[in-house]
């Protein structure tokens, strides 16, 4: 059935990708998309545990192995009669010239609520070089996002409107940094901390680690959730006893032990786990059919980042997955672009809120400064209200050094 002529809606004219930061950007240090981008003296970037870390050179910083090389990815899109919408994403300048010259051709000419479409169209043409994740992926995610904004605005309503509507009045946060007992006194519902041992430090990397729990949870009580985030730096082995020897300190959860396509290390330890303990991951999974394999797993929840698994219209398409398993979804800490839809989400009781202030010690923004108009929690939490805006409900920070390296 045709649209009344008053309901017709305007095509995709235009879509633009910009860059800011990474290995080839004149500046640095800025955050935005690629939050690692940070200055010197930032609790993200001291000494956390990784995959690199058994090599010296590279433990003392992830930035020294290049953790912040893509940069910040901004794909802006322009529909037929002049309203623009936005994201942005972790892919830098890589991801400009994917935008530009591949995937622009699957954008324009599009009506602006074809998105569906336009991402199985994405998907499908960058599967012979994709590896089903990583900065194309992320690319996607960003165009996704930000054809989700364009319709929002269209419409003249907020993403999480345009999904069904909130099942709930507020999202409840817990805080990732290295001071959760600074976010319990701003309100939050736990902390989760980044491991700094692994492995290659043997019993002494559990152990010092295990002491950093217990100082924290003598700070915190009892009540307060108190999680750890390993960062794919582990063996089923040593994630095994770094998760007994946490039990006795309530930990709540142990995080990302493994990386994403070692499916069969996270069915292991699942078995090994103390009883009450939580086993979760998924942030750097890329795939639909890579949360479908942990879900089998014995995940119990996972941790998608919309920003990296296909956007918006994959995140939800994951949701479902854990919802058939009567597991939990709580997207990695993707501001505005997970709130919109995990206030949607029936299996989402709370959510993340990444501290990107140098020392965990205030209240920023996850991906200042592009984003103008993003909210952070109050008492550890957001409202609907304060979602209630077009599309994502923010707007770009124009005046961010910003890049179009390629057009098309």
């Amino acid at each position: 059935m045709a649209l009344a002529p008053s309901l017709k809606l305007p095509t995709i004219a235009h879509i633009r990708a910009y860059s800011m930061g990474g290995a080839a950007a004149k500046v640095h240090g800025q955050g935005g998309g690629d939050y690692h981008d940070q200055g010197k003296d930032h609790w993200i970037d001291d000494h956390i545990a990784t995959p690199m870390s058994k090599y010296e050179q590279y433990k003392q910083s992830r930035q020294s192995f290049g953790i912040n090389v893509l940069g910040t990815l901004v794909v802006e899109v322009e529909a037929s009669d002049g309203t623009t919408g936005f994201a942005i994403s972790t892919a830098g300048n890589p991801g400009c010239y994917i935008v530009e010259h591949h995937l622009s051709r699957f954008v324009e000419g599009k009506r602006v609520d074809q998105i569906k479409l336009i991402h199985d169209q994405m998907l499908n043409s960058t599967l012979y070089y994709s590896g089903g994740g990583g900065v194309v992926i992320n690319t996607i995610s960003c165009v996704d996002l930000a054809l989700w904004d364009l319709y929002g605005k269209v419409l003249n309503l907020p993403v999480y409107k345009i999904l069904g509507g909130a099942v709930r009045d507020t999202i409840h946060f817990y805080a990732t940094g290295a001071r959760p007992d600074l976010a319990q006194k701003m309100g939050f519902i736990g902390g989760k901390m980044p491991t700094h041992w692994g492995p290659a430090d043997d019993d002494e990397g559990i152990e010092k680690d295990i002491k950093t729990l217990a100082d924290m949870r003598e700070r915190v009580g009892d009540k307060f959730w108190l999680m750890f985030d390993c960062w794919m730096s582990q063996t089923v082995n040593y994630a095994a006893k770094l998760a007994h020897a946490a039990a006795p300190y309530k930990l709540k959860w142990i995080e990302e032990c493994f990386p994403p396509n070692q499916i069969e290390s996270y069915r292991e330890l699942k078995k090994l786990m103390p009883a009450g303990m939580l086993m979760t991951t998924g942030e750097h999974t890329g795939t639909l059919e890579g949360f479908q394999e942990l879900s089998n797993a014995g995940v119990d929840i996972l941790q998608p980042d919309v920003g990296w698994c296909g956007g918006v219209t994959s995140l939800c398409e994951i949701a479902a997955v854990a919802k058939a398993h009567g597991q939990l979804v709580v997207p990695h800490g993707s501001s505005v672009y997970s709130h919109h839809a995990v206030i949607t989400f029936t299996n989402t009781p709370f959510s993340e809120f990444l501290m990107t202030s140098p020392h965990a010690d205030s209240l920023r923004p996850q991906f200042d400064p592009v984003l103008v108009g993003e909210p952070v929690p109050e008492g550890g939490i957001i409202t609907a209200e304060q979602l209630d805006k077009p599309g994502f409900g923010v707007e770009l920070n124009r005046s961010c050094p910003l890049e179009r390296p390629f057009e098309h």
